[in-house]
C-alpha cells in the first residue's frame, strides 16, 4: 500500500487556530472505523471554544454543561464523601427514561479519599478503589448516588455489558499482603449500576489476573475483549474471553470460560508498525497457561516457540459495528517498544480474523498529539468518535467525524497546578447518554463529572 501524505502541522498548531474549529485529517483509511456505525451529518467541528466564565469546561456555542458530582462532597446516600480519581464510565439506560451513569475511581493505596466500604458491595476493605453510581432522569437531575462497589484496586476503564451493566477493571496486580491488601487485585467485576447488590463484589476470576484497562463485548457472539496497560516490559497483551454462557445475562460470566491472547504471526510489538492499512490476516488466539497468574504475569508466561504480541500502553477498547476497536495511547522505544508512535487505534474483524491499523498518530503523521495520547474513547451521536487525551499542557476533548476531521470538543480549564507551572486534570470516561443528547465526561482531578447537552446533531 502507497505510502500516506503527511503533514508539518504540530497539534498545537491546530488546537490553537482562531476562528472556526480546529481540523486535520488523520493519514490513512479512517473511515473504516465507522463502519456499521450511524449515519453522521458530516459536520467538521461545532464551532471555536468559548471560555467558561465559572472556569471549569470551554464548549462551544450553543453547548451548556452541568456539574453532576464534585469529590469530597457527600454522597446521596449518606455513605461518605464522593470519591475523587474519576475514569473509565458507562451510561446504562435505566426505566422511565432515567440514566444510570457507572463511574470508576482510580484509586490506589495511597488515596486520600477512598470509595467508602459498604456491606454486601466490598471485596477487600483495605483497597480503597471501586464505582460509584448516579441515576438521573432525562434532564440529568441527579436523583441518587451512591456506592456500586468498594474496595477494589486502581479501577481504571472497563465497558458495558449488553444486558446493561458496567464491566469495571482493575488496573494492578498486587496479591494479598502487598500494599496492605488482604485480597488478590487485577480482576474484572461486573457493577449492575440500577440495584448494585445484585451484582455484589464477585470477581471474575476466570476473565485474567492482570493489569486491566478496557474491555468490549461481542453482542452477538458473547466473547470480550480485553486490553492490558502494563507498566513494565514485556508490555501487555490484547486478550479474548471465551464465556461458557455468553449473552446469558448479569452474573453469566460468572459461570467461567476460557482466556486467550492474541498472537499476530511475525509481529511481537504492534509500535514496529507504522503504516496505515497495514492488515494482518490468520490472527491467531492462544490459551492463556496460568490467567489467575498464580506465579508470573500472564505477559511473562510461555506462549511456546512462536510467543505472543505485545503492545505498550493499551487503553481504550469498544464495539463498533462489526468490529472491535482498541488503543495503545504512546509507544517509546526509550522505553523498550520497537518503534515511537503517539497514538494507535486498530479494529480486529473476527469473522475475517483480520486485524488492521487504521489510525495513527505522530510523531510524523498527520496529527503530533505528545503525550498519553489518545485514552478513552467512545462513539459520538452523530456516528464520529469522542476521544479523551491524557497528556500535558491543557487537556482536551476530541472529537473526530467520519471523515477523519479531528476538532476541539471540550477544554478543561481547572488548573491543579501554579499560576507559574499550570497542570490541568486530564478527561476520562466520555460516554453519551442511551438517546445520543447528553455526553458525560469526568475530569480526573479535581473529580468532576459533567453532563454536556447541546445541538450534537
Amino acid at each position: 500500500m502507497p505510502t500516506a501524505p503527511r503533514s508539518t502541522a504540530t497539534r498545537r498548531q491546530v488546537l490553537a487556530g482562531s476562528g472556526a474549529a480546529a481540523a486535520i485529517a488523520f493519514t490513512g483509511a479512517f473511515s473504516e472505523l465507522f463502519a456499521g456505525t450511524a449515519a453522521a451529518r458530516g459536520h467538521g467541528g461545532y464551532g471555536p471554544l468559548v471560555p467558561d466564565p465559572a472556569g471549569l469546561l470551554d464548549l462551544p456555542k450553543g453547548f451548556r454543561y452541568r456539574v453532576l458530582s464534585r469529590q469530597g462532597e457527600p454522597l446521596r446516600s449518606g455513605e461518605g464523601p464522593v470519591p475523587g480519581n474519576h475514569d473509565g464510565m458507562a451510561a446504562l439506560r435505566g426505566r422511565n427514561g432515567r440514566v444510570h451513569l457507572v463511574r470508576n475511581h482510580e484509586n490506589r493505596h495511597t488515596a486520600k479519599i477512598g470509595v467508602p466500604t459498604v456491606e454486601g458491595l466490598t471485596y477487600d476493605p483495605a483497597a480503597k478503589g471501586g464505582c460509584t453510581a448516579l441515576e438521573l432522569d432525562g434532564r440529568n437531575k441527579v436523583l441518587g448516588e451512591r456506592v456500586a462497589i468498594a474496595g477494589t484496586a486502581v479501577n481504571c476503564a472497563g465497558g458495558p455489558t449488553p444486558w446493561h451493566t458496567w464491566l469495571t477493571c482493575e488496573e494492578n496486580e498486587d496479591k494479598a499482603g502487598t500494599n496492605g491488601y488482604t485480597k488478590d487485585h487485577g480482576f474484572v467485576f461486573e457493577v449492575d449500576g440500577a440495584d448494585p447488590h445484585r451484582t455484589g463484589a464477585v470477581p471474575l476470576t476466570a476473565m485474567g489476573r492482570f493489569q486491566h484497562e478496557a474491555v468490549a463485548v461481542d453482542p452477538k457472539s458473547g466473547i470480550v475483549y480485553e486490553t492490558e496497560d502494563a507498566f513494565d516490559r514485556p508490555f501487555g497483551l490484547f486478550y479474548r474471553f471465551l464465556p461458557e454462557k455468553p449473552l446469558g445475562g448479569t452474573g453469566s460470566l460468572r459461570a467461567g470460560g476460557e482466556l486467550e491472547a492474541m498472537r499476530v504471526p511475525g509481529v511481537p510489538d504492534l509500535s514496529a508498525v507504522q503504516e496505515t492499512g497495514t492488515s494482518f490476516d490468520r490472527i491467531e488466539w492462544v490459551p492463556v497457561p496460568d490467567p489467575l497468574a498464580k506465579e508470573t504475569a500472564i505477559r511473562f508466561q510461555d506462549f511456546g516457540p512462536k510467543g505472543i504480541t505485545h503492545a505498550q500502553k493499551l487503553e481504550g477498547c469498544y464495539w463498533g459495528g462489526s468490529s472491535v476497536y482498541f488503543v495503545s495511547s504512546f509507544a517509546r522505544s526509550d522505553e523498550g517498544s520497537a518503534a515511537d508512535h503517539y497514538g494507535q487505534v486498530w479494529r480486529y474483524e473476527p469473522r475475517k480474523r483480520r486485524l488492521t491499523l487504521v489510525v495513527l498518530f505522530g510523531p510524523d503523521t498527520d496529527i503530533q498529539l505528545p503525550g498519553e495520547s489518545p485514552d478513552n474513547i467512545c462513539l459520538a451521536a452523530d456516528g464520529g468518535l469522542m476521544v479523551c487525551e491524557d497528556g500535558g499542557g491543557a487537556q482536551y476533548v476530541l472529537g473526530v467525524t467520519r471523515r477523519g476531521e479531528v476538532y476541539t470538543m471540550a477544554r478543561g480549564r481547572q488548573n491543579i497546578g501554579t499560576p507559574e507551572e499550570p497542570e490541568w486534570g486530564e478527561f476520562a470516561g466520555v460516554a453519551f447518554s442511551p438517546d445520543g443528547s447528553t455526553m458525560y465526561v469526568n475530569c480526573y482531578t479535581p473529580g468532576t463529572t459533567f453532563a454536556v447537552t447541546g445541538p450534537w446533531c
